[in-house]
């Protein structure tokens, strides 16, 4: 009892953050406090932006910003990740809120926050090596269609339309702006947009999205442009924890948008997480702790009004460049942003919703990776394929349903290459010591197979087709040595091709059964039939003997001299 408490003990301990964590954060103080200023003059106008495209309003994502900021920069896997709303969870959300309101998106994002904490406890992180590249690539494009959707009815200046599938929205949007064209808001969202997508070419390191929202906010309110709608009033400071919000009687319907959550937040943290070791060296972060941090983010952002949080690659990607080296620079952006919910609540409640779009527009479509798109397509058919079937189906449907499309066409377009990679050959008889008219005389009655590869369900039909066509001999030898794995299907085949030719009056022989495979062929009682009067033999040269003996018994061949052993510098290849 006591050692089990200490493993538990041990585990939760490999969690919490480290005394190197605060070595850490010793180490460069200042190029980390200047990281996370520059950190969060990015990620203003996306938690803003991001806010308002939730559905919970641009205060939601500030406090979402600032509380699961901290919180995932404190307690999370990786030293440079930055955490707080995100376009792909934007994208869940809208349904969530369409169909619950805005204390089903807080109860869901409580209960994703417990399931992180499970996954973490389950050592779960280590999975997201299994994720294909293609899969990652289509989500990531289909995000980002989605997100350059969601901002047309504030880029057009029209209020949302009703509705839950983001093309029939926008298009209900551009219905809208042809009845009563808002000029005005297309400028400034155009504006905007032209202005972060060219500035990050010529000058990578200045904010140009804080510029040109502040560029844009003095425009509207100097020319005095009503057309350009703000955000509206926002609180100066963050509301006091509570769980007024919770439903508890809801909480068996929201399970599923939970998990969808959770999901999600798992997967793009990780991601992201990933992104960051490979712009680094000597970066490693650990996925556990990783998703014991946003577990806790998730936990505490709902309690605060705000949205479900996950990593963002886009502003740890900022962190990794500005020179980031500690956890100290995450905290600083949360820190500064604080400050700014505080102090500047009445400057932030006057940027045009326009504007807020535009930022938005451009992240969109920075995250296209172009090159990566390309290289994708060009390498494999299935490639191209499972990343257009994730972007088409991230469009259409969600994104947790793409992810899931995504994986199981990958899965199956795996086990059909692997299952190519089978090969049942027929092989010539090992000559050993006989003579030509002996050899030629056997060839006639015996003939062998080698089955090279996975013996398993994906290819184990071909098999049965091919064996069960042999021509009209009398005895068949199965050389199983090369068959890396076998499965029950495999097994229940090598069965039922056994039966179907002991009925046709041929004797089957096997040789080289691996230890490995002896479970299996045991299990559906393959290994019993094959073991039948002796028919299951260690190596090739026995199993040809005993088919000559069989054969001079049964009078179809003449009795042969004795022969010697064969010569063979290497039985294993005639196992």
């Amino acid at each position: 009892m006591i050692s089990q408490i200490s493993r538990v003990w041990a585990r939760i301990a490999g969690l919490l953050p480290a005394r190197a964590d605060l070595t850490e954060m010793r180490r460069a103080p200042r190029r980390d406090l200047l990281a996370g200023l520059t950190v969060a003059v990015v990620a203003l106008p996306l938690a803003l932006g991001f806010g308002v495209s939730s559905g919970l309003g641009a205060e939601a994502g500030l406090a979402t910003a600032v509380v699961a900021g901290a919180l995932a920069a404190l307690f999370g896997g990786s030293n440079l990740q930055v955490s707080g709303p995100t376009g792909a969870m934007t994208v869940v959300l809208v349904p969530i809120v369409g169909e619950y309101g805005p204390t089903g998106v807080l109860t869901v994002g409580l209960m994703a926050g417990v399931m992180l904490l499970s996954l973490a406890a389950l050592k779960a992180g280590r999975y997201m090596q299994y994720v294909p590249a293609p899969v990652v690539e289509g989500f990531t494009l289909g995000i980002a269609c989605v997100i350059g959707l969601q901002q047309v009815p504030n880029a057009l200046g029209v209020p949302k339309p009703e509705g839950d599938r983001v093309l029939v929205v926008t298009w209900r949007a551009i219905e809208e702006f042809a009845k009563s064209p808002n000029w005005t808001a297309v400028c400034f969202a155009v504006a905007v947009a032209v202005v972060m997508l060219v500035g990050a070419r010529w000058r990578p390191t200045v904010p140009f999205s804080i510029l040109a929202v502040i560029a844009a906010t003095v425009v509207a309110q100097a020319a005095g442009l009503g057309a350009a709608k703000p955000i509206g009033a926002l609180p100066s400071g963050l509301p006091a924890p509570s769980l007024a919000f919770l439903d508890l009687g809801s909480l068996s319907s929201l399970l599923a948008p939970a998990v969808a959550v959770a999901a999600l937040a798992a997967l793009e943290s990780l991601l992201s997480a990933s992104v960051a070791d490979g712009m680094t060296v000597g970066q490693k972060h650990d996925p556990d702790r990783e998703l014991f941090g946003q577990g806790l983010a998730n936990i505490a952002a709902p309690l605060f009004g705000g949205v479900p949080a996950t990593g963002a690659i886009a502003r740890t990607a900022v962190n990794v460049r500005t020179g980031a080296s500690s956890r100290l620079a995450a905290l600083t952006h949360a820190a500064i942003l604080a400050v700014i919910v505080f102090a500047a609540a009445p400057l932030v409640s006057k940027i045009p919703l326009a504007a807020l779009a535009g930022v938005l527009l451009a992240t969109a479509i920075r995250m296209i990776e172009v090159g990566s798109l390309k290289a994708m397509a060009k390498a494999t058919r299935s490639d191209a394929l499972i990343l257009v079937l994730t972007a088409v189906a991230t469009l259409a449907l969600d994104l947790v349903y793409a992810v899931i499309i995504g994986l199981a066409v990958a899965g199956a377009l795996a086990l059909r290459a692997v299952a190519k990679q089978a090969r049942f050959d027929q092989v010539p008889l090992d000559r050993g010591d006989h003579s030509a008219e002996e050899h030629a005389l056997l060839a006639e009655h015996i003939v062998a197979y080698r089955i090279d590869g996975p013996l398993f369900f994906a290819a184990a039909h071909r098999f049965l087709l091919e064996l069960t066509e042999v021509a009209d001999v009398r005895v068949v030898i199965l050389r199983m040595s090369r068959v890396s794995t076998m499965d029950a299907t495999g097994a229940l085949v090598v069965k039922d091709a056994v039966e179907k030719l002991h009925r046709r009056g041929i004797l089957v022989l096997a040789s080289g059964v691996r230890p490995g495979q002896r479970q299996v062929l045991d299990s559906v009682g393959a290994l019993d039939l094959l073991r039948h009067q002796g028919r299951e033999y260690a190596t090739t040269p026995e199993a040809i003997r005993a088919a000559r003996d069989h054969l001079e018994s049964a009078g179809v061949l003449p009795t042969l001299p004795a022969q010697k052993q064969p010569r063979t510098s290497s039985e294993e290849a005639l196992r």
